[in-house]
């Protein structure tokens, strides 16, 4: 097997950086069809495509993404080799972006990466956003993951892989109560101060529906979309509020709040989205393989 050329790779690095053939000649100082030459070269070396043209501009395939993590942490090694002889100093890392849906538990997200937290040679990448958006980074490989907790399916154009990594039951949480005076279900909601998710919200549409169907009356104080907005409030007031334990799994541990009780039939799930890709990065799929308590905080 030939040797990599890495006169090749640095040009298809620069392309790839640029996203567009002609700037990254004019950046090179090369003719735009000696640089395609290059990388026409470098593809036959490699056997695979490394870009697809949409439009006037260039997007990597997944070998192409793969190719330019393997040509990042070329290039920086080259750099840190520069810096270790000049200066004495050393630095290796490597990145992993991570977008999460922004109404998602803090303590869920916390959880889900703990384990990269804690390492030197990793470089987290924290991006926040609707689904759409997020989805849209995660197709042209600008994220490694998405964090969700509504599931996306895979078609002919969108190749997701999208694995359940934790369920847990929703529960009432609030205030402690003084002893002998435990939170009646469902009794007690009509006399209580309740904040509940928006109505566009998977929990929020199952609750109602279970209310309806029991002829079960209830008090509304607020609509929270945002989850650590609805941990603040229902820290800082009297109101109960209606979610998944894990979001405020620290007031918890601490006694100053409570669960009531758990809601019956009523979960929420947590999802990690990523491409299908033949070569996955051993860091995600670590992550997508951690234990569900792991990451539900009971661990």
């Amino acid at each position: 097997m030939s040797r990599l050329n890495f006169h090749h790779l640095h040009y298809f690095w620069a392309v790839a950086k640029e996203g567009n053939l002609t700037r990254a000649a004019t950046r090179l100082h090369v003719s735009q069809s000696a640089l395609s030459a290059q990388i026409r070269q470098l593809e036959e070396q490699l056997g695979q495509q490394l870009f697809t043209r949409v439009g006037r501009g260039l997007q990597l395939t997944e070998a192409g993404q793969l190719a330019l993590g393997y040509a990042d942490s070329i290039f920086a090694a080259g750099t840190e080799l520069m810096a270790l002889l000049r200066e004495g100093r050393r630095d290796e890392r490597q990145v992993i972006r991570i977008g999460a849906v922004a109404t998602l538990s803090r303590n869920f997200q916390e959880n889900f990466m703990r384990s990269l937290l804690e390492r030197d040679d990793v470089e987290l990448v924290l991006q926040s956003g609707n689904l759409l958006d997020l989805m849209a980074r995660l197709r042209v490989h600008t994220l490694d993951l998405v964090l969700s907790n509504q599931r996306v399916h895979a078609s002919t154009d969108n190749p997701w892989r999208c694995q359940r990594v934790a369920r847990q039951p929703v529960s009432l949480v609030g205030k402690v109560r003084p002893p002998g005076m435990p939170f009646r279900f469902p009794q007690d909601l009509s006399e209580v101060p309740l904040l509940l998710p928006g109505r566009d919200n998977d929990i929020r549409a199952a609750f109602d529906m279970m209310c309806e169907q029991r002829g079960i009356r209830y008090r509304i104080r607020a609509e929270v979309d945002d989850m650590a907005l609805m941990r603040l409030l229902a820290r800082d007031s009297d109101s109960v509020a209606l979610m998944p334990s894990v979001v405020v799994q620290d007031e918890l541990r601490s006694g100053r709040l409570m669960e009531y009780g758990v809601v019956p039939d009523l979960f929420e799930n947590f999802y990690a989205i990523s491409v299908r890709r033949q070569f996955e990065p051993p860091l995600l799929r670590a992550l997508r393989k951690q234990p569900e308590a792991a990451v539900l905080g009971a661990l």
